[in-house]
């Protein structure tokens, strides 16, 4: 299968940005600032030309095919991949310093799911940032990590053993303890990976609240439906950044065709890349 592309595409969106922002205050301000940046491992660059802004409240779709480097950007926003060219400042400053004002759900989470251990104990775990490991979780602890369990719909279930749960409901509950950190930022890679239908309405609806409380979400998806519906900005990426803004200008036929190349892609039933 082939794309009928013939050339590579240039980025549709070039956005300015500033390193020396005040971290934001409510919905609008800008929490992320990527400039010319180039991130990988050691000396392998596995994402390079790098750029765009992202601010409280936006839904930010990663897209590219496996490989492309997402997860990679995603890490470097959490200070765990180093940023080896350019700028990337998280709320005002490095992304290791903004660490504690993240939350980050991995696509495959290091939780046993054989640990003995409830649901509404997971969700705490989101709290020992703030409290330290140290240190018991108090009264106010217990009530955010209630709240944000309630968030994704499973309020009933924080006595039920986390492995007895099911991979979406289990995906409901990493979102929580995310959102127990109360984060300015939310990083997802993959959350709707095997969810059903339920689990992922229910995450979104999460989503949701933290985004009208001013919160900016970045998430890695291969849903090209969901990105150019649900929204703000797509950042499309493969190896180096082909698109950054919103969905109707960065899913266009050539920017999809550079970036997905080979391969017969559809958004929303109709064809735009592929033969």
């Amino acid at each position: 299968m082939t794309s009928g592309v013939a050339a590579a595409a240039r980025d549709v969106l070039i956005v300015d940005y500033k390193t020396n922002r005040p971290p934001p205050a409510e919905a609008g301000g800008v929490v992320v600032a990527v400039g010319d940046a180039s991130v990988g491992y050691g000396r392998r660059v596995v994402l390079r030309g790098l750029d765009g802004v992202v601010r409280g409240g936006e839904l930010v779709a990663l897209v590219g095919p496996n490989g492309a480097g997402k997860t990679t950007l995603i890490r470097a926003l959490v200070g765990l991949a180093p940023v080896l060219a350019g700028a990337v400042t998280v709320l005002g400053g490095t992304p290791a310093a903004a660490r504690r004002r993240i939350g980050y759900v991995p696509q495959a989470d290091t939780l046993d799911a054989d640990f003995p251990v409830s649901a509404g104990q997971v969700v705490l775990m989101g709290r020992y940032r703030a409290v330290g490991w140290l240190r018991r979780p108090g009264r106010a602890d217990r009530a955010i990590a209630a709240r944000a369990l309630e968030a994704v719909g499973l309020a009933d279930r924080a006595r039920d053993r986390f492995g007895t749960l099911s991979g979406g409901q289990r995906q409901r509950v990493l979102l929580a303890r995310a959102i127990a950190q109360q984060p300015d930022l939310l990083l997802l890679d993959e959350p709707f990976s095997g969810v059903d239908a339920a689990s992922q309405r229910a995450l979104l609806d999460a989503l949701a609240g933290q985004r009208a409380a001013g919160a900016a979400v970045l998430m890695a998806t291969h849903d090209l439906a969901f990105a150019s519906t649900a929204c703000n900005v797509v950042w499309l990426l493969n190896g180096r950044q082909y698109a950054f803004g919103p969905p109707a200008a960065a899913l266009t036929a050539a920017t999809l065709g550079a970036t997905f190349p080979g391969a017969v892609l559809t958004v929303g039933g109709s064809l735009v890349v592929g033969r």
